[in-house]
């Protein structure tokens, strides 16, 4: 199995957690060379990020792993490497750049990740301002990281694992929290970095339409955690969803009036009012930083407001980070813990988010996409008139999206509301009634969907991209 310019070989490679009795990924076998650009795709909960994580040598050893048949790093056998003694070859973006980040500024992150390196004092300056220089990033130095938005957050973590001179980069759903425009300009980033230092790199995605010609190979995992195919990488794909009808009523569900945020002295959300009706999906979109979030976490009683009125129906809330809503051990569990109080009825919201093949599994144990499906799920199950979701589609598989698309449907034919904060233009266009636009904490205006996709300025100043659909239309001849 040598081959010489190899990254990676494995071969009939199987993998499963020590608690389990099936095995993750089963009889994988592939290899990859230097200077490879390949993604990584498939269904959530498909192995993707566990297999990732098994090429950096974060796995077995940190989860108890067991491991069968061959992987080879730089054509070595993984497990000859001593703990951590990859990971200067082989850096890793991890999907939250958040969770990466120890120190308070850009500078001193880059210094701690050379201490863990071991190098010395004096080459610490040169090799900071140098990495800087590389990435473009050097008018951010000294600044707090956690003032910077979501897009540079993740140059900044791409930057502190390339100060280390890797020669493979592995990225976990890099642009999944990225506005349109944000992400676009990271993809663009990253293949001028990559052929500067001539980098072989990894991703695992689902947002495969955004990349364009990036990648060159797709190997895609099936939920069997097999491959089910390995290939060249077609850039002409996108959810297609079926056409749905305004089903709003003259009914108002929400009033917000001069609402305010402001969290230690910071204004969040400046003043803003609007309106939604019964039966209406609202998205609500702007830039990274633009405080969508925040209006959900205020509409919904989180975050205090501070000034201002708001008049809604009970609402259901799923953050982005759905762990936080998990009550008990088990996912049936979790949805059962609503109000259904019918089998049928439940075992009917597990199926249609497949949810069922996991039933047994403690939420906290399952992957990022499966832990929003869950979420999403117990907040349906609770039969709340409003229901606000903050990035739903992210970590989702095309079947899921559908399957989204098809209960927001359902719920919004029930005479309820549904608020979704996505940078999923697709999704979006499909399901939208109308657009809450926000950028720097104030509001723009609320517009009905059609008006947004046709209107290049507002999308330019919110960081948005006209949805592929719509770019169709406009590119096809009269």
């Amino acid at each position: 199995m040598h081959v010489p310019d190899s990254v990676f070989s494995l071969e009939n490679m199987s993998f499963r957690f020590p608690d389990d009795e099936e095995n993750t990924l089963a009889g994988i076998s592939f290899t990859v060379h230097r200077g490879e650009r390949v993604v990584l795709s498939g269904p959530s909960g498909s192995g993707k990020s566990t297999l990732l994580y098994l090429l950096n040598r974060l796995y077995p050893a940190n989860c108890d792993g067991i491991v069968t048949g061959d992987i080879l790093l730089f054509n070595i056998p993984a497990a000859q490497y001593a703990p951590g003694e990859i990971n200067h070859r082989i850096a890793t973006v991890f999907q939250d750049p958040d969770s990466q980040f120890c120190m308070p500024t850009v500078e001193e992150e880059l210094a701690f990740t050379l201490e863990n390196l071991h190098t010395p004092a004096a080459d610490m300056d040169e090799r900071i301002m140098h990495i800087l220089e590389l990435t473009g990033l050097s008018h951010l130095r000294n600044t707090s990281i956690q003032t910077l938005s979501g897009g540079m957050k993740q140059r900044v973590a791409t930057a502190c694992a390339l100060i280390m001179e890797p020669e493979v980069l592995l990225l976990d759903e890099p642009i999944s929290h990225l506005d349109p425009l944000t992400a676009q300009e990271f993809i663009e980033w990253l293949d001028r970095l990559q052929q500067k230092f001539g980098l072989t790199i990894i991703a695992v995605e689902h947002r495969l339409d955004s990349w364009g010609n990036f990648f060159e190979r797709e190997i895609s995992l099936g939920y069997n955690g097999q491959i089910s195919a390995d290939q060249s990488f077609n850039r002409h794909r996108a959810t297609r969803y079926p056409a749905r009808l305004n089903s709003s009523l003259e009914q108002q569900a929400l009033a917000v009036e001069d609402l305010s945020v402001k969290i230690k002295e910071k204004t969040l959300l400046h003043p803003l009012t609007f309106t939604a009706q019964r039966g209406e999906c609202v998205v609500i979109a702007g830039p990274n930083g633009s405080g969508k979030s925040t209006l959900v976490k205020a509409i919904c009683g989180i975050h205090k407001k501070a000034g201002g009125k708001i008049s809604s129906e009970a609402c259901g809330y799923v953050p982005q980070s759905p762990e936080f809503l998990f009550l008990t051990a088990s996912v049936r569990e979790e949805l059962a813990f609503s109000k259904i109080s019918d089998e049928d009825e439940l075992e009917a919201v597990m199926k249609a988010l497949r949810l069922n093949e996991i039933a047994e599994h403690n939420p906290f144990a399952v992957s990022h996409g499966q832990k929003r499906r869950i979420a999403i799920g117990a907040m349906l199950a609770d039969k709340r008139k409003g229901l606000f979701l903050d990035e739903p589609t992210s970590g989702q598989d095309e079947a899921a999206l559908l399957e989204l698309f098809r209960l927001v449907d359902e719920r919004l034919d029930q005479g309820d509301t549904v608020f979704i904060v996505t940078h999923d233009m697709e999704f979006a266009a499909a399901v939208a009634d109308s657009v809450v636009l926000l950028k720097d904490g104030q509001l723009t205006g609320k517009y009905a969907a059609k008006e947004i996709w046709e209107n290049p300025r507002l999308l330019t100043e919110h960081h948005l991209l006209p949805p592929k659909g719509v770019l169709q239309n406009a590119e096809s001849p009269t």
